[in-house]
């Protein structure tokens, strides 16, 4: 097993009468992805902030590398980059001095390159307020990876930015990854998180219902195909018919959509039917659950998988 750089064992915080983190542990090995998930108010953005040693656990033990956050912030911030939600930084501030006070803070020679790689070099003297909110969200990515850190904190990375950058994003992420970084990533999107993840912890009310490989998680779920049939006169849409497997059936745009607990025979039976009503087949999908799906299974249960 790769090693642990981060450790969080029975970590619980609260605010007054609210539980916002709820016992939780899990670890994050080197040169691994691990997604944070769950719905707002799960405790994302706590638990970052706990091992970021911007907030105080209330219990439980936190380490990274050997250091916890919360007793030794001075060996902690060489150890991490962070990239939050909001970050602070003054709207009269321009790219370049943003880049050149976070690389003096950490003692390493300003990481201009990185300007270039996300697309900042045009906007090196514009100022913090007047970049869109794609472009703050690049900057705060390289202000957090500038100084080389071990381990990478990203909260939703990706909010607000387009599809080119979101593919840049990824790229990076992956190449950080294969350098041995180690990135726990917290994210509302799914596809990304399943996408990018090795595994992945889905928080609900505070607790973690469940830690596994994503292709585990969504196996663990109601286990139903899901089998998608457009055909060139429609007819599965006006003639709905009783196939073999099939525990649930709806329609979207031009599609027959069904979910069955065995997939062969259901194909076989729908081509069958197809051929047998003279219809003529345009196309046809068979998928997996995705990491979405079985998410919003799970929450919307609120048991544990």
């Amino acid at each position: 097993m790769a090693e642990s750089m981060v450790t969080v064992q029975n970590l619980s915080k609260s605010y007054g009468d609210f539980s916002a983190v709820r016992s939780i542990s899990f670890d994050l090995r080197r040169g691994e992805i691990f997604g944070l998930l769950g719905p707002n108010g799960a405790g994302k953005t706590t638990t970052l902030e706990c091992l970021e040693g911007i907030r105080r656990a209330d219990a439980g033990s936190l380490s990274i590398l050997g250091v916890d956050p919360g007793k030794d912030p001075l060996k902690l911030r060489n150890l991490i980059g962070v990239q939050l939600q909001t970050s602070g930084l003054p709207p009269e501030m321009t790219v370049d001095e943003a880049l050149k006070l976070f690389s003096a803070y950490h003692g390493v020679a300003p990481r201009f390159d990185l300007l270039d790689r996300l697309g900042l070099k045009e906007k090196r003297k514009a100022q913090y307020r007047s970049l869109s909110v794609g472009l703050q969200r690049r900057l705060t990515l390289a202000l957090a990876i500038a100084h080389h850190p071990p381990v990478l904190f990203l909260d939703e990375p990706t909010a607000g930015l387009d599809v080119g950058s979101r593919v840049e994003l990824h790229t990076l992420m992956e190449e950080l990854k294969e350098q041995g970084v180690s990135i726990l990533l917290a994210t509302h999107d799914m596809a990304e998180a399943e996408k990018l993840s090795d595994r992945v912890a889905i928080l609900l009310g505070g607790k973690i219902v469940t830690t596994g490989i994503p292709r585990e998680i969504t196996a663990t779920g109601s286990g139903l195909t899901k089998v998608s049939v457009s055909t060139e006169q429609s007819i599965l849409l006006h003639s709905p018919v009783a196939l073999p497997g099939v525990q649930q059936q709806n329609q979207k745009e031009d599609y027959a959509i069904y979910f069955t607990t065995d997939p062969g025979a259901t194909v076989s039976s729908l081509l069958e039917t197809i051929k047998q009503k003279e219809d003529k087949l345009i196309d046809l999908r068979v998928e997996r659950p995705s990491l979405e799906e079985r998410f919003l299974e799970i929450t919307q249960n609120g048991e544990k998988a």
